[in-house]
């Protein structure tokens, strides 16, 4: 049994169980066509490795010595509040617990370090645009990972990368013309699994921290955009802005991508 055969088949038990585990880690900048870290992404986590001690939340990395990107993330604690501000000790714009609108672990994909200040990915905020949080030890957890999520709406296309190595590469649907998926860098928000969810969204559902601001007239839904699993052949270029993988693929990536996670979605 090859290794993403039986990390399906394991998720598969925790899916029937009506439970799965749900992880936690990371920031930096988007990787290139090679997966390489930009050179400001390797000073940040190289600065904040410096000052602040990162656990390294990987779940199962590979065996052999792997070079790339790496990034970082704050996790706030359990039963701990956390101030959103609009810049380094600007406005505060909201305050949040522990916990997401789902239930998960409320991670922060760290994007930009200011003095004591972290310039991170929030889903209170629009795309593009970074929330500030204090560095602070006694309500922030920090941790490291080497995983992240590309994906490219021309070739519709994703792919799982652990530092430099692609892990998986499969076929994804796509945002119709009229509601595309948005580009930018995201975060993995939660993972969700179960009846629960509905029948369009296949087994699973991976949040992202983006929002889709070109949602179809007749959408009843929000606005946050995630890759989830699908009933439906994938490939194709007709969801409201989702990505949307085989109920197979999102179980491989649901077994192994922590919260918080990097997605960069480009074309």
């Amino acid at each position: 049994m090859n290794v993403r055969v039986a990390i399906a088949a394991a998720v598969a038990l925790a899916l029937i169980a009506g439970f799965i585990e749900r992880g936690d880690a990371p920031a930096g900048t988007p990787p290139d066509r090679d997966g390489e870290a930009g050179a400001e992404g390797g000073e940040l986590l190289e600065a904040l490795r410096s000052t602040i001690p990162l656990q390294d939340v990987d779940r199962a990395p590979p065996p052999e010595e792997v070079r790339g990107p790496s990034y970082a993330i704050a996790r706030v604690q359990s039963g701990d509040r956390l101030e959103l501000h609009s810049s380094p000790g600007g406005k505060v714009l909201k305050t949040v617990g522990d916990t997401t609108e789902f239930g998960s672990a409320r991670t922060f994909s760290i994007a930009e370090v200011r003095g004591d200040w972290f310039g991170v990915l929030a889903t209170e905020l629009p795309n593009g645009d970074l929330a500030w949080i204090e560095n602070d030890e006694s309500r922030l957890d920090m941790l490291e990972t080497r995983y992240f999520i590309v994906a490219d709406v021309s070739t519709r296309m994703l792919e799982l990368r652990y530092g430099r190595r692609v892990l998986e590469r499969f076929p994804v649907t796509v945002g119709s013309p009229s509601s595309p998926t948005p580009l930018g860098r995201y975060s993995v928000t939660d993972g969700l699994v179960g009846p629960g969810l509905g029948p369009y969204y296949g087994c699973c559902v991976l949040a992202l921290s983006g929002h889709q601001s070109h949602l179809p007239p007749d959408w009843i839904g929000g606005d946050r955009i995630a890759i989830h699993g699908t009933p439906e052949p994938v490939g194709g270029a007709g969801s409201a802005g989702c990505l949307r993988a085989s109920n197979q693929d999102i179980v491989s990536l649901l077994a192994r991508v922590p919260l918080g996670a990097p997605v960069f979605i480009r074309a």
